[in-house]
């Protein structure tokens, strides 16, 4: 659905026109409108069931379409409008507070140009076939086994262990470091709350480290400032896919006896002097979630330097039990197994892992190049030093005098879907009592301003293209 032009009809048009419009779109209907405000909507069963009793192609479409029918607002929650669809309901009108069509839903899309949605053009389906066909469909069968071992190929060899999503995958790191009560973990204070929440949820506690300006990763003076006698790890998230500075990282732990964990929920196939995120900590984790550059869907993934310490987060993960005598538990563990049908499909992710990586990194080069001169109102993510980033999500910085919720508005009115960047992790009730950076005027400055466009490998430049567009038009760059 390449525009929404090619569902329109004008509600004087006749049923001939009308029929010209649906047999050109291809979808079996089209929405009638007056002066770009939504009227009603007509399918080919509807001008069927008129020709049963009628057969005046010139009457006036306005008179067939159906004046009841299911409509969103554009901003309505991608849940809510994916819950409407029906087996006889693949289409629905979104439309503004003016009540004018600006885009339309399918089941395959929520809105034209949706923030993110994977891709599993490879042999996602296959894969799962097999699964389904053999009836390994749990967390036993080859495909975990696989998955986990093309993915420590990527990463030099580092152990793997699958899980059953991003979350679980942090929580199983710090288990594994036996961190709990009376330690503390620093942790970014620009972030998904994920990373606050496991370490809460160990017994631990938090502490909220101000954020680079340029990065808008951990900053490294800000660490040093927070290490306490409870320190026992730092949380680092990559964020956006761009690198933390892991090399002074790497030697703040080192010098403190800290361990250092690495989250790349959000930055697989980014690298900092030709080594792949992952291979800097103690610990790495990853994200499979839907709209992560490679998905299962949910799931997730541990990297390891110690041998031992993967053993023993595998026996953690499989519920505390001996992998060598069924049902005798060597210790209290979890359930948080990646199933076989899940890792299929990553597997599949993988095999297209280079291609992936490229297309992501094209589509950032779309974004510069369209982008080009913003007067000043837009800033785009800086290239640092050493770094390969693979933009998860390509987010921009708007000038302070925008209200950047008024333009996620606005970009929604042209079929585009667009984000905030992350709270601070520090003003949300749940995480206000812990300490934090004395200062965390840039953890404000990024969360206030920040703005993350579309970012699916899908696109094409003519999508980018579209997006900037409509982005300077917002904007009222020339």
């Amino acid at each position: 659905m390449d525009s929404i032009k090619e569902f329109i009809v004008e509600h004087n048009k006749s049923l001939k026109e009308a029929l010209v419009v649906i047999n050109k779109n291809g979808f079996g209907l089209c929405f009638v409108v007056k002066d770009k405000k939504l009227l009603g909507v007509v399918t080919d069963g509807d001008l069927r069931r008129y020709f049963l009793n009628e057969n005046e192609l010139d009457c006036k479409i306005s008179k067939v379409m159906n004046k009841s029918f299911i409509y969103f607002h554009v901003q309505t929650d991608a849940s809510i409008i994916r819950d409407a669809f029906r087996e006889n309901i693949k289409y629905i009108p979104l439309v503004n507070d003016d009540f004018n069509l600006v885009d339309i839903a399918s089941i395959n899309k929520t809105h034209r140009i949706p923030i993110l949605e994977p891709d599993l053009s490879g042999n996602e389906m296959n894969y799962v076939k097999e699964c389904i066909k053999t009836n390994w469909i749990s967390s036993q069968g080859k495909y975990v086994k696989k998955f986990e071992e093309y993915f420590s190929q990527l990463h030099q060899d580092r152990y793997s262990v699958s899980v059953s999503n991003g979350t679980t995958a942090l929580h199983l790191a710090l288990s594994a470091l036996k961190i709990g009560p009376g330690d503390e973990v620093i942790v970014p204070n620009i972030t998904f709350a994920a990373c606050a929440n496991v370490v809460i949820q160990t017994g631990a506690k938090p502490v909220f480290c101000e954020i680079d300006k340029e990065s808008w990763c951990v900053s490294p003076e800000e660490i040093e400032l927070l290490i306490s006698s409870k320190t026992k790890a730092i949380m680092v998230v990559h964020l956006y896919g761009q690198v933390a500075d892991v090399q002074i990282i790497q030697e703040i732990c080192l010098k403190n006896r800290i361990y250092f964990i690495e989250d790349c929920a959000e930055a697989i196939g980014s690298s900092y002097d030709g080594n792949p995120v992952g291979v800097f900590g103690d610990i790495a984790t990853f994200s499979f979630f839907g709209n992560k550059t490679i998905s299962t869907g949910e799931g997730g993934m541990l990297l390891f330097k110690d041998q031992s310490l993967a053993k023993k987060s595998r026996i953690l993960r499989d519920h505390g039990m001996n992998p060598n005598i069924k049902y005798w538990h060597e210790i209290p563990g979890y359930n948080y197994r990646l199933t076989n049908m899940q890792a299929a499909v990553g597997l599949a992710q993988l095999e297209r892992f280079d291609s992936i990586i490229d297309k992501k990194i094209i589509i950032s080069n779309w974004y510069k190049e369209k982008l080009g001169d913003c007067k000043g109102k837009i800033q785009k993510p800086l290239c640092l030093n050493l770094v390969k980033h693979s933009n998860w999500l390509y987010t921009v910085i708007l000038d302070e005098s925008i209200d950047k919720d008024e333009v996620i508005k606005n970009l929604f009115g042209f079929g585009i879907e667009a984000r905030r960047v992350f709270y601070p992790l520090n003003v949300m009730p749940p995480y206000s009592k812990f300490r934090c950076s004395k200062s965390l005027v840039n953890s404000k400055y990024i969360s206030d301003n920040g703005l993350s466009l579309p970012s699916s490998v899908n696109l094409q430049k003519n999508d980018i293209a579209y997006i900037v567009r409509c982005l300077k038009k917002i904007l009222s760059i020339e």
